[in-house]
């Protein structure tokens, strides 16, 4: 397994609920889950972790249930 060390420009949440919350209030496009992390950020920005073949998995408030959709999933 090759190992990838990639510069995010994100903003980090302590929790999946709150990185929801805050695209509400911001300008960033997306909230998604990556190493661990609760990240919020643009289009741009995930468009190009994917690309960079970083699995991640995309955070959606499903009425209530918070649901990951994978992206690059091994």
């Amino acid at each position: 397994m090759q190992n990838h060390e990639i510069t995010i420009r994100a903003t980090e949440h302590p929790s999946a609920h709150e990185a929801i919350q805050h695209l509400d209030v911001s300008g960033d496009d997306h909230a998604i889950l990556v190493g661990q992390k609760y990240l919020t950020l643009k289009q741009a920005e995930v468009e190009r972790i994917a690309a960079a073949g970083i699995e991640f998995a995309y955070l959606v408030d499903r009425d209530g249930t918070i649901m990951t959709i994978p992206v690059n999933d091994r």
